[in-house]
């Protein structure tokens, strides 16, 4: 893990961070979904009011893995925690350490944060993933299932609302 460099993501890493996005999309046979662009994730990463952020791992100085976060807040702990909504590592320096790298890095940013948790959702036929997880400590939430709103459901549950609140 030593030759594994981690560092924030600045304004100029766009195009990486879209290509990590991309393949990313592609290995989860989801490539259709993809619709960030270089104008949003700079808004939305880099601009006046981030959203979330991002990790590079570097391997002999180039970018080799990343990972995107972002806080969420846990009303049981009363503290904040770090979400990991994406991590990835290209398929030729996988168990080079990037992963586990990145993954440390969140880790100490959570504690360096006061967070209490950090916490990720990975599909469930990713088999080499969970195995990941499980050897770093990692335990699953099988009691949780995510829900979703979005697209035409999203515009509906928001027309929904009471314009006077």
């Amino acid at each position: 893990m030593s030759d594994i460099v981690i560092r924030e993501a600045q304004a100029d890493d766009i195009d990486t961070i879209k290509a990590f996005i991309l393949a990313l999309a592609d290995y989860e046979r989801l490539s259709h979904e993809v619709k960030a662009d270089r104008a949003t994730l700079a808004r939305y990463l880099f601009g006046p009011r981030p959203m979330a952020e991002v990790l590079i791992a570097q391997h002999d100085g180039v970018a080799v893995g990343f990972a995107l976060f972002f806080h969420n807040f846990s009303t049981f702990e009363g503290r904040p925690g770090l979400y990991l909504e994406d991590l990835f590592v290209l398929p030729e320096a996988r168990g080079l350490g990037a992963g586990k790298a990145l993954l440390a890095r969140l880790a100490q940013l959570a504690i360096e944060r006061d967070c209490a948790r950090l916490e990720w959702s990975v599909l469930d036929w990713n088999a080499p993933a969970i195995a990941f997880y499980r050897a770093l400590g990692a335990r699953p939430m099988d009691e949780w299932t995510v829900q979703r709103v979005d697209g035409a459901a999203l515009v509906a549950l928001s027309s929904s609302a009471d314009p006077q609140r």
